[in-house]
């Protein structure tokens, strides 16, 4: 009777030891296990065509330029960015024209610098917005899919010095440093 019970307590015992990992564990969907890119822009990785870092480089209330990088997942195909446009709350604002942007299978098109497809004609956003407001726009592509995106406008400082086209000069130097009350010590 003894030994029964002595091999009943060992089983139960190496069970729990086994089941230790488990039970104490945090669950599923750590947060490392996430997709996360520190920086001001939007990004969204659901489709074919992945749209990263997307922001409104903005010198002055209501207009900026749109920066963003087109990445395309498939090796065998091209995309194509057909049509930029305000959504939701933000359908008055105003896209610049722009000829479609091909982006060639496994590539990607970064519409910041001398050699974008947009470099001679950025693509500019006018509206009822301030810097530091986020606004909704939908990308649609060549094969009929569009992804719809809140996209912060952000001042033309620091990092995105000079990518507004539609500002005639940049935010001074002075206008980029934060106040004393906002820097932390």
């Amino acid at each position: 009777m003894q030994l029964r019970r002595s091999a009943r307590l060992l089983t139960a015992a190496g069970a729990l030891l086994l089941a230790a990992p488990v039970l104490s564990s945090c669950g599923f969907n750590y947060a490392t296990d996430r997709p996360y890119t520190p920086g001001a822009g939007t990004n969204d990785q659901d489709g074919d065509v992945d749209v990263l870092s997307a922001v409104v480089v903005s010198a002055e209330d209501g207009s900026g330029t749109l920066i963003t990088t087109f990445s395309n997942n498939s090796e065998k195909d091209s995309a194509t960015v057909t049509a930029i446009a305000g959504a939701g709350d933000d359908t008055a604002l105003t896209i610049g024209d722009f000829d479609p942007i091909e982006i060639a299978p496994g590539a990607y098109v970064n519409l910041a610098g001398d050699d974008s497809p947009t470099a001679d004609a950025p693509i500019t956003v006018e509206g009822d917005f301030t810097t530091g407001q986020f606004m909704t726009l939908e990308f649609t592509f060549g094969d009929g899919t569009s992804t719809t995106l809140d996209v912060p406008s952000v001042a033309d400082c620091y990092e995105y010095a000079g990518l507004d086209a539609t500002a005639e000069t940049g935010t001074p130097a002075e206008e980029c440093v934060p106040e004393a009350s906002e820097v932390e010590h």
